[in-house]
């Protein structure tokens, strides 16, 4: 079956939307729940993970599930996608990781728009954020190559193991780490915080792109 451009832009807008629900969601829920950091991270992990599964699994045979800048960031530059679907998705991405962070701020009673205070800076979370995000991009286009089907499961369970292996717990994604500036809870990032990020992201996948041209590029 052949989707549409629109139909792939909503696909990538939901499934990014339930993403960062979750996410943010998830943190907040733990928060209220208890006053442990392990427990917190644990819940929020195991969310992350399970929506992850079922989000690329409902989208990947319509718009291929990106959900990520980086991913779509990495398909243009092999040329797997044209540059102006790209650029709509890492829009659309945006736009729904926002709306997703708001919502979930809205539905456990926190302020709407809350900007974090969650400093996360340093050398050292930066570079875990490049390794990362190269881990998540390797886990993608391997598997595209070697068991498609697969993909799924294991963007789910390296996101999963992430946040415990990385000392930035792994967010490995642009339009997640602008969403989750909006909300001062578990999952927020600081506004200030936000751009090291998403630089070590894109260099993350800079790297991810040449080590899998050395895999299958002729």
């Amino acid at each position: 079956m052949t989707f549409s451009l629109r139909q792939k832009i909503l696909a990538e807008f939901i499934g990014t939307y339930f993403l960062v629900l979750t996410v943010v969601g998830s943190g907040i829920m733990g928060e209220l729940m208890s006053n442990d950091l392990g427990i917190i991270l644990l819940g929020n992990t195991i969310a992350t993970g399970a929506i992850l599964y079922v989000i690329i699994s409902m989208f990947i045979n319509i718009s291929g599930a990106y959900f990520n800048p980086a991913v779509v960031l990495s398909d243009i530059i092999q040329k797997n996608i044209p540059i102006n679907y790209g650029i709509v998705f890492i829009i659309t991405q945006i736009i729904a990781a926002i709306f997703g962070c708001l919502t979930a701020n809205w539905y456990f009673e926190y302020p709407i728009i809350e900007w974090s205070l969650n400093e996360r800076v340093g050398v050292f979370k930066f570079f875990s954020e490049i390794i990362a995000t190269v881990g998540l991009l390797l886990t993608i286009f391997i598997l595209k190559e070697v068991n498609k089907e697969r993909i799924a499961i294991g963007v789910a369970l390296f996101i999963t193991a992430g946040y415990w292996f990385t000392s930035s717990t792994s967010f490995a994604n642009p339009a997640v780490t602008i969403g989750r500036m909006f909300t001062d809870s578990f999952s927020g990032i600081s506004p200030s915080s936000v751009l090291g990020f998403i630089l070590a992201q894109i260099i993350g996948a800079l790297i991810a792109t040449i080590i899998v041209r050395l895999f299958f590029k002729n």
